[in-house]
């Protein structure tokens, strides 16, 4: 697994992946020494795996509370929040809400980890849950120190975002700490990229051990979960997205799709919202006549706060995981997991793959092993690929609906099939070159 010049980051960790799965098949189904048990299972791998996890855990809280930081000091600026801003950032949590529960539903009901039968144990014992009531109230943390220590996300994350909002109303000192936390922010997302620069090694000794003690019931189980969550995608991309525009912006869903096949393309190539901004942009401007005094305030904002495909991934993941272990959840870390998931969407937008990141303070926050994350990290890249396009495509649609309420949308533009052709017919040549995700 060198990093050689023609080999990316992604084809390195599905190389790990597919390796660790060889050799840990290897040592599950052939007759191997007693020495393997204990320098490799027991050994290498459990010592390379637990590290990495450990490094994923390690980047939950100062990604999300600096990451939401920022995110919410730029959302609060009192030009922005006018009513252009309202109106979009409650269309991109509406979205999210229903991403999840559509998610968590879907886990609820096809039950993709049922079935499974893990050799490794871990502690299926779950303390009961607060009242939601009690949720709630604890979500204004005491002391935010001590909730950044227990890794206590949902106060981190309101902590997060009142200091943001002091921060905008603060002036120029303001503006100095906010220009400290965008240089924190941009050194704790390289950091994000050198523990993913080292996640081929870490896959490699997660599977390996996954392979060497698992049985066909789980890797079906993993199968189970992948279509699961591509079935949740598309459904939301083709399904929700369209009912939006249809019945809130009185727009026709074909048209609009047809239009953004570029950006969706871009956004499934590049397996990055903020690389497709430009794209996205013109898209919506060239294609579909949305006014620019619209799309530029709110397609940057959507790739900023709004991760639909994110919030599926994480949903049903809970829910996957949860039934991998057999570990019953109840409807309040249900409840906690949906608002962890639409809260935390504003600081989950710098890195690709960083959802796995917060999925870990999602599992830790419900009492769950974030070692299950394991189970998808090897599978997790075309996910990431197909989910970034949802989250595109529910920018565009969020703008198209606002154009719509504000009357800054030309219709001759947007039901004309021939506009904008100019610039998709250019948009391979002009599109920045694609970066290296994790």
């Amino acid at each position: 697994m060198s990093e050689s010049k023609g080999m990316s980051l992604s084809a390195r960790i599905f190389l790990g992946m597919i390796l660790g799965a060889i050799v840990g098949l290897v040592l599950n189904y052939l007759e191997t020494p007693q020495w393997s048990e204990v320098w490799l299972l027991d050994g290498i791998f459990l010592v390379v795996g637990s590290i990495f996890i450990s490094l994923l855990k390690m980047l939950v809280v100062p990604l999300v509370f600096v990451s939401i930081v920022c995110g919410s000091s730029a959302l609060s600026d009192p030009k922005a929040l006018g009513r252009v801003g309202g109106k979009a950032i409650g269309l991109y949590l509406l979205t999210t809400g229903i991403a999840v529960a559509l998610a968590l539903s879907a886990a609820a009901i096809f039950k993709p980890g049922v079935g499974a039968n893990p050799t490794a144990t871990v502690d299926a014992t779950i303390s009961e849950g607060k009242p939601f009531a009690q949720v709630l109230i604890d979500m204004v943390p005491t002391n935010p120190v001590a909730a950044m220590s227990d890794a206590n996300m949902l106060p981190i994350i309101i902590f997060s975002i009142l200091l943001g909002v002091a921060i905008t109303l603060s002036g120029k000192t303001g503006n100095r700490v906010s220009a400290w936390f965008n240089d924190i922010n941009a050194v704790i997302m390289k950091l994000v990229t050198i523990v993913m620069k080292i996640s081929p090694y870490g896959v490699f000794a997660l599977i390996a051990n996954l392979a060497a003690t698992s049985n066909t019931s789980d890797f079906l189980a993993v199968g189970r979960y992948i279509l699961l969550v591509f079935a949740v995608l598309f459904l939301h991309a083709l399904v929700v997205y369209p009912t939006l525009l249809a019945t809130l912006g009185r727009l026709n869903p074909k048209i609009f799709l047809w239009k953004m096949r570029a950006a969706m393309m871009f956004a499934f190539s590049t397996a990055s919202s903020n690389a497709t901004i430009p794209v996205t942009m013109e898209s919506v401007q060239e294609r579909l006549g949305v006014s620019n005094k619209v799309s530029s305030f709110t397609i940057p904002l959507g790739a900023t706060i709004n991760m639909d495909g994110t919030a599926i991934m994480q949903g049903i993941a809970t829910g996957f995981i949860a039934q991998f272990y057999g570990i019953d959840l109840s409807l309040t870390q249900y409840l906690m997991v949906v608002l962890m998931v639409i809260m935390a969407s504003i600081g989950t937008a710098g890195v690709p793959s960083v959802g796995l990141v917060v999925l870990a303070g999602v599992l830790t926050q419900v009492g769950l092993p974030a070692e299950g994350i394991a189970l998808i990290l090897g599978v997790d890249r075309i996910l990431d690929m197909t989910r970034t396009a949802v989250n595109v495509t529910g920018d565009a649609t969020v703008t198209s609906i606002v154009a719509v309420s504000e009357n800054a949308i030309d219709m001759d533009v947007f039901n004309d099939p021939e506009a904008g052709l100019v610039f998709e017919s250019s948009e391979k040549d002009n599109a920045p070159a694609a970066i290296e995700h994790a």
